[in-house]
């Protein structure tokens, strides 16, 4: 998981285990809300009554909602590196067998939230984009990490950038799925992610493109 150790808390952080798990029915309520009808109409007392609790406790721990909304994009953030992490570790240890995690990790953790990442960004602006950043290159880190043991195999010339091209890649295809009104679900999905790596190989696998000099011009 990234760490910031300086950055402003989102919410008050529970000290004890039933302070913990109310507060994950509560952000679990919130995003069952937001995903299925919009931030917009995800409210404190809609949130409440979801959770089972009351809406003084809400209050309790966060100032209102747009510190609800933040610390719900702080908990997905989190829980998609935490998937792709446990993927990554539990991979075949091969180029292709990482690849595979990396691919169905992030397909399946996109589609989970459909179009909710999104209007997180938009609803947060620079502070979500600044957080979505960091998830990103915490994402990477992880790729380059699980692949690094294989690097070997990889013919391009600076394998360590050519995986931060695919890792790139992948992630943007992975979102664009998930924000498309007729993306890919089951098998389907899961034939996409199959794909995305079989691409991800294809490049690695294939020497950089010669680059010939420019004949002299004629005088």
């Amino acid at each position: 998981m990234t760490d910031e150790p300086n950055r402003r808390a989102h919410y008050r952080e529970p000290r004890q285990a039933r302070s913990a798990a109310t507060l994950a029915r509560v952000l679990q309520a919130a995003e069952e809300i937001a995903s299925s009808a919009g931030l917009e109409e995800m409210t404190i007392t809609g949130v409440a009554e979801r959770a089972g609790v009351s809406v003084g406790s809400i209050y309790r721990r966060f100032e209102g909602k747009e510190q609800l909304v933040a610390a719900l994009t702080e908990r997905m953030l989190e829980q998609r590196e935490e998937y792709v992490a446990e993927h990554l570790r539990t991979a075949e240890p091969s180029l292709p067998g990482v690849l595979d995690a990396y691919a169905h990790a992030l397909l399946q953790s996109f589609a989970d939230t459909s179009n909710l990442f999104p209007e997180l960004l938009r609803a947060r602006g620079t502070d979500a984009l600044e957080r979505g950043a960091r998830t990103i290159t915490e994402i990477h880190r992880l790729l380059l990490e699980a692949a690094a043991p294989h690097a070997g195999r990889i013919r391009r010339s600076d394998p360590k950038a050519a995986l931060d091209t695919v890792a790139r890649a992948v992630l943007g295809a992975c979102f664009h799925n998930s924000v498309r009104p007729d993306r890919r679900a089951g098998d389907a999905q899961r034939m996409y992610a199959d794909e995305l790596s079989d691409m991800a190989m294809a490049y690695l696998l294939t020497p950089d493109r010669r680059r010939t000099e420019r004949p002299p011009a004629h005088t």
